[in-house]
């Protein structure tokens, strides 16, 4: 069967967010929109309350421009726009529309109405069980979900220029692109995925290009971020994308793929010595400086020189050969050792995938997709039962400390209020 033609063409898909989303009820906005004077107070209110939600130029001043005409879409829903009194690089002055979280983008629906449903995307209920339970069509839901992957990751997730994770880690997730191998580059930071675009090859020029998007999105917020570290497998063109992207950043190796590829080229072929390998290989993982950490792996490496042959002592020379690159960690106390944190979030994510047979598309489609997961998945809440929800909602309010709005989604459109355009930030 011939295959669909398909773009593999990359594209940017994020667009800067001119829209100020606030926490306000539709049924207030609406009752105030006529009133000049009452919108302009509220909208002070706001700006003193939430800086970082406008663009920095606010702080010059702002006039109220015009109303827009009542929404196709939405009867009765009318947004009232302003004009910054700053010149933009383009000798323009900028529009915005004052938004309420109550509405999706697009006038696509009303937030409380669709909440529910995308809840339950991040479980892999298809866009047809979706359809079925809420109504509308199965491209509705789709385009739903899509649109939000337009918003920057990095800034409607990191509130704060504090909260910049000062270390990351980063893996590939193996997925299908139209029945080709395709690669999505995740980078994680403090529990949140600030990263994650298609590379449909995984070599460094490739894996460059997809890790390059955080960087483009952080220096949006902060230009002169550069993160202490990052955490990856031994994959040098991983390794080597990250340094092109940040030329001070240490490459910290995960010990456990390490110790995972011991175990797998262990624990059958010297089933009765593995208990005594995998202790071994943990007391040095836990070793408390870098000398105890040195000296435990040669004792192990003396060891398994008399113990173990073929593939089992490789895979533990191989181990100990990366020795120098382990002891990094020591220096960096706050960094990630093991890629633990990072697996938590591929694993969800495969599920996302899984129940869409991944990519058969154009791929920027393929790439909204993976975006719009890794916003959804910031702000969707925790499970009740997990200890973590005693004192957050979701991952990025464990990120940031606070909420704007108790309801995920209201959280997550007020969070995306002008992504992509430099923010004032401060800490909350």
């Amino acid at each position: 069967m011939p295959q669909r033609n398909y773009s593999r063409e990359r594209a940017e898909v994020a667009k800067p967010n001119k829209r100020v989303i606030l926490p306000i009820g539709i049924e207030a906005y609406q009752e105030m929109i006529g009133d000049s004077a009452r919108f302009r107070v509220w909208l002070d209110g706001m700006i003193k309350t939430y800086p970082e939600l406008f663009p920095v130029e606010i702080a010059e001043g702002y006039v109220l421009h015009d109303t827009l005409p009542e929404s196709s879409k939405l009867p009765g829903v009318r947004f009232r726009r302003i004009e910054l009194k700053a010149i933009n690089a383009e000798g323009k002055r900028e529009v915005l529309t004052i938004a309420s979280s109550a509405v999706m983008p697009y006038m696509a629906g009303l937030t409380d109405e669709v909440e529910k449903a995308l809840f339950l995307r991040q479980f892999g209920v298809p866009y047809w069980g979706l359809s079925y339970v809420f109504g509308r069509d199965d491209s509705y839901w789709y385009r739903m979900t899509a649109g939000i992957g337009r918003f920057e990751i990095v800034s409607t997730t990191v509130k704060a220029l504090d909260k910049l994770p000062e270390h990351l880690l980063a893996d590939e997730k193996h997925v299908r692109f139209n029945g080709e191998k395709g690669y999505i580059a995740t980078t994680v930071g403090d529990d949140c995925v600030l990263g994650a675009s298609l590379a449909l090859n995984a070599d460094e020029e490739a894996l460059t290009q997809a890790y390059g998007r955080f960087r483009e999105e952080a220096h949006h917020l902060s230009p002169n971020y550069a993160p202490k570290t990052v955490n990856t497998d031994g994959w040098k063109a991983t390794q080597n994308a990250w340094h092109a992207l940040f030329a001070t950043i240490v490459i910290i190796e995960c010990f456990l793929h390490a110790f995972l590829k011991i175990r797998d080229r262990c624990k059958r072929r010297v089933r009765s010595l593995f208990p005594s390998i995998k202790q071994q290989v943990w007391d040095i993982y836990h070793a408390e400086t870098p000398d105890d950490f040195r000296n435990q792996v040669a004792d192990f490496l003396a060891w398994s020189r008399q113990s173990l042959t073929g593939t089992a002592l490789q895979a533990v020379e191989k181990l100990c050969a990366k020795t120098d690159d382990f002891l990094l960690a020591f220096d960096f106390p706050d960094a990630y050792r093991t890629s633990n944190m990072i697996d938590r979030h591929l694993d969800p994510m495969a599920r996302w995938l899984s129940s869409a047979r991944f990519f058969h598309g154009h791929w920027t489609a393929a790439e909204l997709q993976t975006r719009s997961w890794a916003i959804l998945h910031n702000f969707w809440p925790y499970c009740p039962r997990a200890a973590v929800r005693q004192h957050f909602i979701s991952p990025a309010h464990k990120l940031n400390g606070f909420v704007y709005h108790d309801n995920w989604l209201h959280n997550l459109l007020i969070s995306s209020s002008c992504a992509g355009i430099t923010t004032v930030h401060r800490i909350h």
